[in-house]
This record gives structure tokens, C-alpha cells and sequence, in this order.
């Protein structure tokens, strides 16, 4: 058990990498990933997703992958894109990561964060990579399946693939302990896992909102994909400058968190978690900032 998703990704990334090591990232990813591979002394190695797609680039992760290649991680539903990715998908990684870790006689560590995992959209499966790979750490938190972000309470799960599964407990216990300062979840949370467990987001209200919210954006001009799990949006900027359109937006007194600093410029990602009737006010102010952004475009 951990205090999250957060401390579960550290202590993974704190055991396996260290000074030298490269770790894949997807991006656009994930804001605290960087930080938390340079934490450990590794060099972060991104490698874009599919631009039309958001699928995931195996070909472009195989060339990714060289001697140095400790880690890589993997998060699905992928934040910010809202992508699940297949088993079929998943099932090519764990080949080129089996073949890679043969050819440099070391294991290529898997992370999986699956902190979305449980908010998927239209019934579809959402498969674990650590179904596929036995060298993977499946990382999970409540905060975002229950929407209490202040509760901070998660896991590290090992698959029972896992070679040498018992010292790698013992490694996370310590770490737990030593470097990450007696970090565990409060002993009431714990507790509380039982009836945590039997709490279900209601995801036909978010899918409901989703699919609402799309349309009514596709209708004024903006252009998105419908994301298969997570509660966000990644809607493309009318404006390259994505930071300058959320500025606009901000105008508008809708808030909006830019591409550039997710590292996919040229979008922004709106959040569904917000009540229906602030989404229902927040449409004519959409309809407005795009109409500006067209009849201005010569500005920027």
C-alpha cells in the first residue's frame, strides 16, 4: 500500500533506475514524470504517441530502446489523450521489450500507471500491460476513481511473473520506510479499503457529460476526439499558440489548462468534472472565444 499513485511511481522509479539508465515516456505525458526520472539521476526518454490517433508508436519505441533502457512507462487510459490501449497493442510491446531485454542481457522494467484504469467509457476493456509482461509494476491510486484527490491511498502490485517477487516486496518495504520517509497510507484508510472497493464512479453521468460536451464543441468548429476513459477532453486550439487561446479563454472566465506545458502545443484540455450546469454556462463562452479566434486570426 501507498499514499497513491504518486509514491507508488517514485518508489518503482527510485528502485529501478538510477544514474546513467534511460527511461521511456509516452508523450505527450504525464507532467510529474520528467521530474520523477531526473529525481533518480535517469534521462527521460520521450516518444510520441500517434499524432492522428493517440495510438501508441511501437516501431518508434523499439528505435527508442538501447543499452541504457531501464524503464519504461506505460499509463492507460493515457492522461492527457484519454486513449486505452489494446491488448493487441500491449501484446506487441511486451514482444519488443522481451527481444530488447534478451539482446542487452538485462531486463527492461514495465511500469504500469493505471490510475484511470477504472474510468473507461462505452463498455470497452481497458487490458493491463502487466497481463502481457512479466517484468511490470502496476501502480494505482483511489483519488481519481473516487474524485477525492485529498485521500491519498494506493498500491504497487506485482504480477505473479514476477522473478524474484518476494525481494522486490521487501525492496518497496524499505524504501517505504528509509528514503520516501515512512511513507504509507494512514492506518484509517486502510481500514477503509474494504468498503473503498465497492464504491463505483458513476461513469454513465461522466459518459453522458462527455458525449454532450463533444458535440456541442464539434458543433462551433472545434475539433476533438472522444476519449475512450479518463474525465478529460483534448481539444485542438483554434490558435497555434495554445497558451494565447487559454489566455482568451480566461477572458471569458473559463479556465483551461494550455498543451504547450503537456507538451502537445496547439491544444487544451478541458475537465469533466465539473457540474453540469458550469458546463452548461461555459458553452456560450466557447461559442464566443471561437468566433474571436476566427474573425482574429490574422493577429497572431
Amino acid at each position: 500500500m501507498t499514499n497513491g499513485t504518486v509514491v507508488g511511481l517514485a518508489i518503482c522509479l527510485q528502485m529501478l533506475a538510477e544514474e546513467g539508465d534511460e527511461v521511456i515516456i509516452l508523450t505527450p505525458p504525464w507532467l510529474a514524470y520528467r521530474r520523477m526520472v531526473h529525481l533518480t539521476g535517469a534521462v527521460p526518454v520521450g516518444v510520441p504517441v500517434d499524432t492522428n490517433t493517440f495510438e501508441m508508436d511501437i516501431e518508434a519505441i523499439a528505435s527508442a530502446i538501447t543499452q541504457k533502457t531501464r524503464v519504461i512507462i506505460v499509463n492507460s487510459p493515457h492522461n492527457p489523450t484519454g486513449k486505452i490501449f489494446s491488448a493487441t497493442t500491449l501484446e506487441r510491446l511486451a514482444a519488443i521489450l522481451t527481444e530488447a531485454s534478451v539482446r542487452y542481457g538485462k531486463p527492461i522494467y514495465l511500469i504500469s500507471d493505471e490510475t484511470f484504469c477504472r474510468i473507461v467509457f462505452d463498455n470497452q476493456a481497458c487490458p493491463s500491460p502487466t497481463q502481457f509482461y512479466p517484468f511490470s509494476f502496476l501502480v494505482y491510486g483511489y483519488s481519481k476513481t473516487l474524485m477525492a484527490p485529498g485521500q491519498r491511498i494506493g498500491y504497487v502490485a506485482l504480477p505473479s511473473t514476477m522473478p524474484n517477487r518476494e525481494q522486490i516486496r521487501r525492496i518497496i518495504a524499505l524504501l517505504q520506510a528509509s528514503a520516501f520517509g515512512w511513507c504509507y497510507p494512514s492506518v484509517l484508510m486502510q481500514y477503509a479499503l474494504g468498503d473503498l472497493e465497492q464504491l463505483n464512479l458513476n461513469i454513465e453521468h461522466l459518459q453522458k457529460k462527455r458525449d454532450w460536451i463533444v458535440k456541442a464543441l464539434r458543433d462551433m468548429g472545434y475539433k476533438l476526439r472522444t476519449p475512450d476513459g479518463t474525465f478529460f477532453l483534448l481539444v485542438r486550439s483554434p490558435w497555434q499558440d495554445d497558451c494565447s487561446f487559454a489566455k482568451l479563454l480566461a477572458s471569458h472566465d473559463l479556465f483551461v489548462f494550455p498543451g504547450t506545458p503537456q507538451e502537445i502545443p496547439g491544444y487544451f484540455r478541458i475537465s469533466l468534472t465539473a457540474s453540469e450546469d458550469m458546463l452548461y454556462r461555459s458553452l456560450p463562452k466557447f461559442q464566443a472565444a471561437m468566433e474571436y479566434a476566427v474573425a482574429n486570426s490574422h493577429e497572431l
